[in-house]
């Protein structure tokens, strides 16, 4: 299921762009999961990392597009913006928060299809995989692949990944079930290492992106095979 977020103030074109994706599912297959706001205060006001492409009207009333997109982009890298929109000199600006593309108004079918061909062709190619952490101010989606390290602090889950950590409740063993096979070891009862960011295994000390992780002795003889058995795949 593809989630899609349309943010258009005018509703005709709204329902226009609604009933094209209701047409592109039924030609392609693809299904796809619509949320619909009429200005770019509405989406960002309470933004959660939880779509995979929005359809951005750039001249809105309250909120213009361009703005929407710069606040969304603070809190989700990943999501494919398309923006729509009757006024292509402002679509240079799409360059500045990763717009994908742009439609010009009045649109049309062929040139709406082309454009959605492409936001999937684009996270067709990323093959990212991610978890919703609950944090502080709301939910902050991390790319499973930036994830250095987990490590429980007294009652805090901790995530350390490429550029900071995200502090939540939660065990380990959670952790765990929700990373499925990613590639994650259990180096003690306190901490669950990245084996692609695993940089050298010395004695008892697991290097991991810079930092010293302790692999309990009967941990070692596992770490080494899991160690092993992950460079094998990826060197396939």
């Amino acid at each position: 299921m593809i989630r899609i977020a349309i943010v258009e103030d005018d509703a005709a074109y709204r329902d226009e762009l609604v009933t094209y994706l209701k047409r592109y599912e039924q030609e392609s297959g693809e299904k796809f999961a619509l949320s619909l706001f009429s200005d770019g205060d509405e989406i960002t006001e309470h933004y959660k990392a939880a779509y995979d492409i929005i359809l951005m009207d750039i001249q809105m009333p309250f909120v213009d597009g361009m703005t929407a997109a710069e606040r969304i982009r603070e809190k989700d890298a990943e999501v494919v913006i398309i923006f729509i929109t009757n006024v292509p000199q402002f679509v240079m600006r799409g360059y500045t928060v990763d717009a994908l593309d742009y439609v010009l108004k009045p649109i049309s079918y062929y040139a709406f299809t082309q454009r959605i061909e492409r936001a999937l062709t684009r996270m067709r190619k990323r093959q990212r995989r991610f978890l919703a952490v609950s944090v502080k101010n709301g939910i902050h989606k991390i790319d499973i692949s930036q994830i250095t390290y987990i490590e429980v602090l007294d009652h805090d889950l901790i995530y350390h990944t490429l550029s900071e950590s995200l502090s939540t409740r939660g065990t380990l063993s959670e952790v765990e079930g929700q990373l499925g096979d990613a590639p994650f070891f259990r180096a003690n009862k306190c901490f669950l290492v990245n084996l692609e960011h695993v940089d050298a295994v010395t004695g008892n000390d697991i290097l991991v992106a810079g930092q010293t992780i302790q692999v309990s002795r009967a941990k070692k003889k596992p770490l080494m095979d899991a160690l092993n058995d992950y460079i094998n795949e990826v060197s396939k």
